[in-house]
């Protein structure tokens, strides 16, 4: 069973800032990020821990800032325990998979979203207003139905509560017209790439979230990248407009709350086991379906990766350390 992971005090190290699901601490010159299992729906954090998330969260991160890596710079050094600072290593199993050291970044205070299909708070603003953070769209849309194009509708950075939705232009004043140019082009280009890879394994990449900050004067995607919690996940053969969609993602959780009838204020309400096992399960599928690899596989392949190393520096020949006794 896998270890579930909230509390983080454990690790000696400066807490620089607690999120809702991510811890970050202080390593020297670099930032160590551990992902725990919490989960967070409209802006509140659950009392319950759905297990595997925080690995799922932090493995699909890596995998995505590697494929991208040949269109933009990102934070990630390593995901590796054993190339943590000393202080942290020896708590590798808490660590291993849910983890990531990172280069510090001047994060820039706006979240870039890049909407390719009409759900969510962007379903409820178009319906509303023809439009979504001032861009007009087609009359007669379905819900869940793919746009002519995608579209950037980025919100502020809120350390605490909601962020709020705004339009281009207003990004524009907030931080200048070049840089928020070059936020939409860059977000909407990685979506598109991602979008493409996600379709040919059979799902479909309706909406997502991107951070950026600068690391040494150069622009970066940091902190999470198309991950169950940042974006919705659909099921390419369940997929028809005008109805929800098969997810593989936090949906589910949003869509129960929603049933229920809470009213999205703290305290944030248990969470039955199904909810929690449904919960789980679509976030490994998600992790699954996107890198191809079974979870267990990412969680032991650095054990591999460690005895093979040993194996060949060894001076023991292969042929005796395989001989039977």
């Amino acid at each position: 069973m896998s270890m579930l992971i909230n509390d983080t005090s454990f690790i000696k190290l400066p807490l620089y800032k607690q999120g809702k699901v991510r811890n970050v601490y202080e390593a020297g010159d670099n930032l160590l990020i551990v992902v725990t299992d919490r989960i967070s729906a409209f802006d509140v954090v659950f009392p319950n821990l759905i297990p595997n998330k925080g690995k799922v969260l932090n493995s699909i991160s890596a995998f995505w800032f590697d494929y991208t890596k040949d269109m933009i710079g990102n934070h990630m050094i390593t995901t590796k325990v054993d190339e943590y600072p000393q202080e942290v290593t020896a708590y590798k199993e808490e660590l291993q998979g849910r983890s990531m050291l990172v280069r510090k970044a001047e994060m820039i205070p706006a979240e870039c979203i890049v909407r390719g299909y009409l759900e969510g708070s962007g379903l409820k603003e178009y319906q509303k207003t023809g439009s979504i953070c001032g861009i007009k769209l087609p009359a007669g849309l379905k819900q869940c139905e793919k746009l002519p194009e995608p579209i950037f509708t980025p919100t502020t950075k809120a350390e605490e509560g909601h962020d709020e939705s705004i339009t281009f232009e207003e990004l524009a004043n907030r931080i200048g017209r070049d840089l928020a140019t070059r936020l939409r082009d860059i977000s909407i280009n990685l979506y598109l790439k991602a979008a493409k890879y996600a379709e040919s394994r059979g799902i479909i990449l309706a909406d997502t979230k991107l951070e950026f900050g600068f690391i040494d004067g150069k622009l970066a995607v940091c902190d999470e990248m198309f991950t169950p919690d940042s974006s919705r996940f659909w099921d390419k053969e369940d997929y028809e407009p005008g109805r929800p969609q098969k997810s593989f993602d936090k949906q589910y959780l949003r869509e129960y709350l929603e049933k229920i009838g809470w009213n999205k204020q703290p305290p944030a309400p248990q969470l039955p086991e199904d909810v929690i096992r449904n919960t789980e399960a679509k976030y490994i599928e998600a992790y699954e379906r996107i890198t191809g690899e079974k979870l267990w596989a990412a969680e032991i392949m650095p054990l591999f990766y460690e005895l093979w190393h040993l194996a060949k520096t060894s001076s023991i020949p292969l042929r005796e350390r395989n001989a039977p006794v």
